[in-house]
């Protein structure tokens, strides 16, 4: 079956374009490494300016709106731009740029224009860096249950408690972050959620030493100081804008051109390496893992294509976003013991041994695996609000509202 993309003619012109943009301006030795551990300081100031060119090319944010720094474009030049930087590693970990995109759709719905000038715009053209704070200590993936505070004091809030895991690569210039605003109110109705400058006095960050690197941090706020306007929506619905967060992170946006470097990598491997004068693809054992595993990609990359075209079309998404979000938190997890099973311990061999398959890539998502699924709310949350949307739960669950149902945007 062929799972390609059909594209025109003129859009193939436009893959040509930003293919040799990439050309003419990116040199080799500043693509984004194998491990993003080794993404060093060169490295992240120099794509700091490549995302504001990029973003001043309206191909950054492709199809959000101009106005607000967006490219206003089609998600068929959103999906050819993301295969053109995936394939010129203009990107660590895959992701667009350096802030963490879940935000936007929460500017778009619930920020005044004032607050979309202050913060989105900012954001979409490159100019600042926004990070996700929803994680507490006490409280994992049971973001109803967050402890930090926030206190009106005269025209400001004062901020206190703190966060964890919270990711990127170099260090934020926002944090968006709901805070309790009301201990006695009922959970859902007691949050605000709120745009907090980075540095701000009492504001500290620490770097977390994990399995998958130094790329989280622990977030201490000590009486933080912000502006009223920094808090959007009301200061009781918290809850409900960070909804409109989860959507997207929760897989309600899909995925304009879904990929998987490591199962491609593996069909590869199984079909070019010979063991003992034998090419490994002949073992039956290791075809049906090689087979399974890319069974499994290209399932849940027809689902996050058909959540991407909902979205995309102002269709209202409700089930289907987690559908691939479930299935590709579990389909993914069956893929890496496949790539352990058929690679052994080259599997575990990292991007500086030169014996590594495929510079180390097979690593770092094995390594990355280790904590990833339990991202976004982790698997079980998932299929709670799966459950809940296709009405097997004992509560039902609407979805909340994004720029593809709630304002005339699209993004």
């Amino acid at each position: 079956m062929d799972f390609s993309l059909p594209y025109t003619e003129e859009q193939e012109r436009f893959r040509q374009e930003v293919r040799a943009w990439f050309n003419d301006n990116i040199p080799q030795a500043m693509r984004a490494p194998v491990d993003p551990n080794d993404y060093d300081e060169e490295l992240y100031s120099f794509w700091r300016g490549v995302h504001k060119k990029l973003a001043a090319k309206g191909w950054l944010f492709p199809t959000y709106p101009k106005e607000y720094g967006g490219g206003s474009l089609t998600p068929d030049h959103e999906a050819i731009l993301q295969e053109e930087f995936r394939l010129s590693r203009a990107f660590p970990d895959g992701h667009r740029g350096y802030t963490n995109n879940v935000i936007l759709p929460a500017l778009l719905v619930w920020a005044t224009e004032e607050q979309k000038q202050k913060f989105l715009v900012p954001i979409l053209t490159a100019e600042k860096v926004a990070f996700q704070g929803f994680t507490e200590p006490q409280s994992g993936a049971d973001l109803a249950n967050i402890q930090s505070r926030a206190v009106r004091d005269g025209d400001d809030w004062i901020l206190t408690g703190q966060k964890v895991f919270i990711g990127g690569h170099g260090d934020p210039d926002l944090l968006y972050c709901p805070m309790m605003t009301d201990t006695d109110a009922p959970r859902h109705r007691n949050l605000g959620y709120f745009m907090v400058p980075v540095p701000t006095p009492g504001l500290e960050l620490k770097r977390m030493n994990l399995i998958h690197g130094q790329l989280n941090f622990f977030i201490f706020f000590d009486n933080v100081r912000i502006p009223g306007d920094h808090l959007i929506g009301g200061d009781h619905q918290g809850w409900q804008v960070a909804g409109s967060t989860l959507e997207q992170e929760h897989g309600g946006r899909g995925q304009a051109a879904p990929a998987d470097d490591n199962v491609e990598a593996l069909v590869s491997y199984v079909q070019r390496t010979i063991r003992d004068g034998v090419s490994l693809g002949k073992d039956p054992v290791v075809q049906q893992a090689a087979m399974d595993a890319y069974i499994d990609f290209r399932r849940n990359s027809l689902l996050a294509l058909r959540t991407f075209w909902m979205y995309t079309n102002r269709t209202e998404v409700t089930y289907e976003g987690n559908v691939s979000s479930v299935h590709g938190r579990e389909s993914s997890l069956r893929n890496v013991i496949r790539v352990r099973d058929v690679y052994g311990m080259y599997a575990l061999l990292g991007a500086k041994d030169p014996f590594a398959p495929h510079g180390g890539e097979q690593e770092v998502n094995q390594r990355g695996r280790a904590g990833q699924n339990h991202a976004g709310g982790s698997t079980n949350i998932a299929k709670v609000v799966l459950a809940r949307r296709i009405g097997i739960s004992r509560t039902k669950e609407r979805p909340a509202p994004t720029p593809a149902t709630a304002t005339s945007y699209g993004g």
